[in-house]
């Protein structure tokens, strides 16, 4: 997966299923966040224990699960979908090992899915998942936040493709204005330890906040907003806010 290492790479985050029409309505979503001019496009597996959800979050994972909406069923419909937006699967490592890993990659291949994040699978223990994608055109986005020490930082960044997720905030997702000081810093200094593209992400909600992390990085991810929106009927909001965010 290739973004470009400008500033304004602009990634919003949905959850599969949470739709009026179920996973049916994944196609039209990720149209209208292409059309908008999404980088790359952040597809959430529904899980029923997460960790790291704010409740906007939480609650549209409830309302897929509700749909019956599970791994094997998002993997099914992302193969009858045509996208030239690179797609990157968010999910907990669970439901991955619980469906087998190797034919977990194996659907991915039949997907527009480029890229992998998975937040509670630790660099120690990535040998789950990397042997099983070296070879293929699928990376996995490392996550490093405000705490991550230096050498860490370095180990996470030195092998990663795709992009770098640099978390803005110490807790869940969804937390508005919730930013330490030290952030500009924490970006600025992911983006000098390597070439790949440093995007923010967590609780970013305003154009104010894109504004102000474009500016130490190159680019976000919006979560809660989007996913807010887009479950409120507010596409027309949306497209605008990519459209602005993309265009400072």
């Amino acid at each position: 997966m290739t973004l470009s290492n400008k500033k304004n790479n602009f990634v919003p985050y949905i959850m599969a299923g949470d739709h009026e029409k179920g996973l049916e309505g994944l196609r039209e979503t990720i149209q209208l966040l292409e059309q908008a001019g999404s980088s790359a496009i952040e597809i959430r597996v529904p899980f029923s224990d997460p960790v790291a959800d704010g409740p906007v979050i939480e609650q549209a994972g409830l309302r897929a699960l509700a749909r019956n909406v599970s791994l094997s069923s998002i993997l099914e419909t992302l193969k009858t979908i045509d996208t030239k937006v690179p797609l990157v699967i968010m999910t907990y490592f669970n439901p991955v090992y619980q469906f087998g890993i190797e034919k977990f990659v194996a659907a991915l291949e039949e997907t527009p899915v480029k890229g992998l994040i998975i937040p509670d699978l630790p660099k120690e223990h990535e040998d789950y998942i990397k042997p099983f994608i070296n070879d293929k055109d699928i990376c996995l986005v490392p996550l490093v936040s405000l705490t991550t020490p230096l050498y860490r930082q370095k180990e996470l960044v030195a092998e990663a493709e795709g992009f770098i997720y640099a978390v803005a905030i110490n807790g869940v997702t969804g937390k508005e204005n919730a930013y330490s000081n030290q952030l500009d810093q924490h970006s600025k200094a992911l983006s000098s330890l390597t070439d790949v593209p440093v995007l923010t992400g967590f609780g970013i909600s305003t154009l104010s906040d894109v504004d102000r992390f474009n500016k130490v990085s190159s680019g976000v991810i919006v979560g809660s907003k989007i996913v807010r929106d887009l479950h409120e009927g507010k596409e027309n909001e949306v497209i605008k806010f990519i459209e602005n965010a993309i265009n400072f």
